[in-house]
């Protein structure tokens, strides 16, 4: 694996004549748009009239244009718009735009990927996917550190300038001061599903609830059983991401971890693993894909009845009992509630 730790191997200086159009501004758009702009790239922002991102880019100092006019002005086009509106907006309002010899950056190959953007063979097709939320890559570069990104190239443009500009957009948000790390669009996209979806939202989620409901059907109360499979999760996950599981360890009880041997093989059995292989199956063969293009395409109804469904568990109102005690997690939240949130 190829990676890059120094500022001086990933130049700015290509984007330093150049136009950048960001159309989006929500949770990632905001912090590319942001840090390219403090880095001292020329930035436009590309948004729908009265759009929530429209409002929020003229708030931080940006005169949005409409997608087709951003388009037309730039040389890099960074795709910041949820995975699954790209592929409509990209054939209608920037495939018909877009100058020959410009580069399409995505910040996550799952259209490319799966095939449901196909961009002429006369343009430069990159990738830049910062690991983490838009919030802590703007939050971090304004402490002068970064976010660690992944970097690939779908294919070069015409006059071999692609990837040095995508290396010039990494530097620009902030990642050449930590690590970016060559990957591919397909590898990128599928190790992120599957981390989504075996770990870091469905399986931790739904081992929390299934957690607190077990202790709940047994009788105890619901903030308790919140507290101990839910709240504390932060603690172990703080502890695993500044030293590892084998550091982890190292900092907690000898009862905690004596139990995390004994029960930790019994939640995550033979049959566990098998439907972690059904799972990257799915991402592998496109069955996750085109479940949520479908859905997407039907106004995302089985979507929008599991989101339903979520916020009036019983874990929920629990939760909110939990946090009120504890007010300085608000205040202290690295979260503002007046970002630009999915688009």
């Amino acid at each position: 694996m190829r990676i890059i730790r120094d500022e001086t191997q990933a130049p700015i200086d290509p984007l330093k004549e150049k136009v950048v159009a960001v159309v989006g501004f929500g949770n990632q758009g905001h912090a590319h748009a942001l840090n390219l702009r403090d880095s001292g790239v020329k930035v436009l922002i590309g948004a729908r009239s009265h759009s929530a991102g429209c409002t929020k880019a003229k708030e931080y100092g940006f005169k949005p244009l409409t997608i087709e006019d951003a388009v037309r002005q730039s040389d890099l086009i960074i795709l910041a718009l949820p995975d699954e509106a790209q592929p409509d907006i990209y054939k209608e309002q920037i495939a018909p735009h877009i100058r020959n010899g410009s580069t399409i950056g995505f910040i996550h190959g799952f259209n490319i990927r799966y095939e449901f953007i196909k961009p002429s063979k006369e343009l430069g097709v990159v990738m830049v996917a910062p690991k983490g939320p838009g919030h802590t890559l703007r939050m971090l570069y304004e402490q002068g550190q970064g976010l660690p990104s992944l970097f690939a190239v779908h294919q070069e443009s015409p006059q071999q300038d692609a990837e040095a500009m995508g290396l010039a957009w990494a530097n620009g948000i902030g990642s050449a001061r930590t690590a970016i790390v060559y990957t591919t669009f397909a590898d990128e996209t599928e190790t992120d599903l599957f981390g989504e979806q075996a770990v870091l939202c469905g399986g931790i989620g739904q081992l929390v609830v299934a957690a607190f409901e077990t202790l709940t059907e047994a009788g105890y109360p619901p903030e308790l059983a919140y507290i101990e499979c839910c709240h504390e999760v932060k603690q172990i996950a703080d502890l695993v991401y500044e030293r590892g599981l084998a550091g982890m360890y190292e900092m907690i009880s000898n009862t905690a971890e004596f139990g995390a041997y004994k029960a930790g093989p019994i939640v995550v059995d033979d049959a566990v693993r098998e439907r972690l292989r059904e799972i990257l199956s799915e991402i592998k063969s496109g069955e996750f894909a085109t479940a949520i293009r479908d859905d997407y395409s039907k106004g995302f109804v089985w979507f929008k009845d599991k989101q339903k469904a979520a916020k009036q568990h019983p874990i929920e109102p629990a939760g909110d009992a939990v946090r009120k005690l504890m007010p300085w997690l608000a205040e202290n939240s690295q979260i503002n509630p007046t970002e630009p949130k999915k688009s």
